[in-house]
């Protein structure tokens, strides 16, 4: 690859000499043909980190340095080999994309039991360490049920079902994150927001519009993620005072989010004045508060700032955060292990292997699955294995195998 070719130019002379064409790489991206042409014209810069391992993936590129340049990080210049699926999706997708029109052939839907299986359905995410299998399970039914108590109730258990329904639809979205097609995310995303706006609930809205943020980051849109989340807090803001404590459980979360995206971007003025904000709603409510399905909470807001730290690159600060912290006070186990992901980016931010593959089989440990299908954590597994001194390579392909990352040739 000639050394002058520009990222987009890489792309393109990739995505060629395998023969494809620019709408499928875009597709195998989530994105749009016109995106993609941006790209690789150089009329749009590429600075996504996830964006850049979806494609290194699609292109079967293993070292992001070939389609970044010379000048890529090493700490970031690999991406985790492997497919990511997972055995539940076909049913969740039939549950979700070939839902039935008219009423189905079934009982009534008591509207607060639906909302009851969503709740524990939400525990089993935070507690189990195998959540994406064990609640991917569950969630046809709950979709199935969901959309059949929207269609057959009416007035006040109606509005219930569909906050319940939105519950469902985010925790869709949650337990899919990273494994579903792009089209099943975005509409999963789409269908919580409208149950949420039918339900009139400004909590219900400000949750799915947390989810969508999700999306919107993820996917390379953080300018819209942000506008999302600070629309959705100036929505719920004025019914904070004597509001339910989720209902500003959820305000400090939307607060959280919008600190993660920008870091993210390098606004490290901004992250920090979100954080902030997060931060004062958590010493608002009770020590020991959990929101239930955001886990926002006076843990959750510490563990947020050793990941805003990571996102700016600040690793002496991140790890110096984390030391200060006692992760057994957050009962999520999902969130605990993506704690130690985030302290071992810090360590490899330092140049640190041995302690970032420690805290990764830490991570492991807690949440195997958490682990194995979130792409920042088969990120510092695969650097591990590829980078390693000789003497941590068994234990580093150990650690690469567990996480689903192919480790032969």
């Amino acid at each position: 690859m000639d050394a002058d070719l520009t990222t987009g130019e890489r792309i393109r002379v990739l995505r060629e000499s395998r023969g494809m064409s620019r709408p499928v790489l875009a597709q195998l991206c989530g994105r749009g043909v016109e995106w993609l042409k941006k790209i690789e014209s150089g009329e749009r810069e590429l600075t996504s980190h996830p964006l850049l391992l979806q494609l290194a993936a699609a292109l079967q590129v293993a070292d992001l340095s070939v389609i970044t340049g010379t000048n890529t990080p090493a700490a970031a210049a690999t991406a985790p080999l492997g497919r990511l699926a997972h055995p539940g999706m076909p049913d969740i997708w039939s549950a979700v994309m070939t839902r039935s029109l008219t009423a189905a052939p079934a009982g009534p839907v008591d509207p607060i039991v639906l909302q009851g299986r969503v709740d524990q359905t939400w525990r089993l995410w935070h507690t189990s360490a195998r959540n994406r299998t064990e609640v991917g399970a569950l969630l046809p039914g709950l979709i199935r049920d969901g959309e059949h108590a929207v269609r057959t109730l009416d007035g006040e258990q109606r509005r219930r079902a569909q906050v319940a329904l939105s519950d469902v639809y985010r925790l869709t979205g949650q337990a899919t994150a990273y494994v579903a097609p792009a089209e099943l995310a975005w509409v999963v995303a789409d269908r919580a927001l409208s149950a949420a706006q039918a339900a009139d609930n400004p909590a219900a809205i400000a949750a799915a519009s947390w989810n969508l943020g999700n999306i919107l980051r993820e996917t390379a849109y953080p300018e819209e993620a942000l506008r999302v989340v600070e629309e959705a807090a100036d929505l719920i803001r004025p019914h904070l005072d004597g509001a339910p404590e989720d209902w500003r459980g959820i305000y400090g979360a939307l607060q959280l989010h919008a600190a993660v995206t920008a870091a993210r971007e390098g606004r490290e003025g901004d992250a920090w004045l979100y954080w902030g904000r997060g931060d004062q709603v958590a010493k608002s409510l009770p020590q020991n508060y959990l929101h239930p399905s955001t886990v926002f909470g006076r843990a959750n807001v510490d563990f947020h700032a050793v990941s805003v730290a990571t996102d700016l690159k600040k690793s002496q600060k991140a790890i110096g955060l984390a030391d200060d912290i006692d992760p057994d006070i957050m009962p999520s186990v999902e969130r605990r292990a993506r704690l130690w992901v985030e302290v071992a980016r810090g360590h490899l931010q330092r140049g640190d292997r041995t302690a970032a593959l420690h805290v990764m089989q830490m991570a492991h440990r807690i949440g195997a699955e958490t682990v194995a299908y979130t792409p920042s954590a088969r990120t510092v597994a695969a650097d591990l294995w590829r980078n390693s001194p000789r003497s941590m390579r068994a234990e580093t392909s150990r650690l690469a195998e567990a996480v689903g990352i192919a480790t032969a040739g």
